[in-house]
């Protein structure tokens, strides 16, 4: 195996599970498990865990059975994409659980131009209470209208 196809099979995964992310929050999560996603943007619950981290458990599931399929059956091209889909649950954990929803106190002085946009955009998700009408389901990909 050629560590440029590796390299390629990684950031090709990253890069789909951004627009994979967008489907299944427009479609899915404000969609038919809506009630699974309501309390990310209603707040009404007393845990500190929402049932929303289910998404966050189902990706997890699918990155490690991947792994185990390349554990158990030497498949090579199964653990570039477990890779990839890990590396953007850790990207979607720093800066959706972290910078934006602050559930952890770290990266709260990130202050650049990109920084304001992800927040305003998010900001403007969260704007809208219920699952129509809503906006900007994407995560890292930001609409130029944000920046202004």
């Amino acid at each position: 195996m050629d560590v440029l196809y590796w390299i390629a099979i990684f950031i090709a995964t990253f890069c789909i599970m951004e627009f994979n992310a967008w489907w299944m929050h427009k479609y899915v999560m404000h969609g038919f498990l809506w009630n699974l996603h309501e309390d990310h943007h209603h707040k009404q619950h007393d845990s500190w865990f929402e049932k929303n981290d289910f998404f966050f458990v189902f990706y997890a599931a699918i990155s490690i059975g991947l792994k185990l399929v390349h554990s158990f059956y030497d498949i090579w091209w199964t653990l570039p994409l477990s890779a990839g889909i890990l590396a953007y649950g850790i990207a979607y954990f720093v800066v959706h659980d972290v910078f934006i929803h602050q559930r952890f106190k770290w990266l709260r002085k990130a202050n650049n131009k990109y920084a304001k946009g992800l927040r305003r955009a998010h900001k403007m998700h969260h704007k809208h209470l219920g699952k129509e009408d809503g906006e900007n389901f994407g995560m890292l990909i930001v609409p130029f209208k944000y920046f202004k």
